[in-house]
């Protein structure tokens, strides 16, 4: 049993942190490169963000948007 999980400590540490050691080691050079994760995911948002409110603008523009409070079931008294 000790093997199946030094198995999992040599996968995880050894092969699927690899990268991430790898962008650890860039900071030292390149503060920049070595967020280029967190870069990514900053884009990610923004860009779905922006879709968010695009589509919210089309539908307050056909007029579909029912902004009215008891829209739902549970709000009526």
């Amino acid at each position: 049993m000790k093997a199946f999980f030094e198995g999992i400590q040599y996968l995880f540490v050894n092969i699927l942190f690899a990268p991430l050691d790898f962008l650890r080691s860039l900071e030292l050079q390149s503060w920049f490169a070595a967020n280029t994760i967190n870069w990514m995911f900053m884009i990610i948002g923004t860009v779905a963000m922006v879709y968010w409110i695009k589509q919210l603008k089309i539908f307050e523009d056909n007029g579909e948007e029912n902004q009215d409070t008891t829209a739902h079931s549970f709000f009526k008294k």
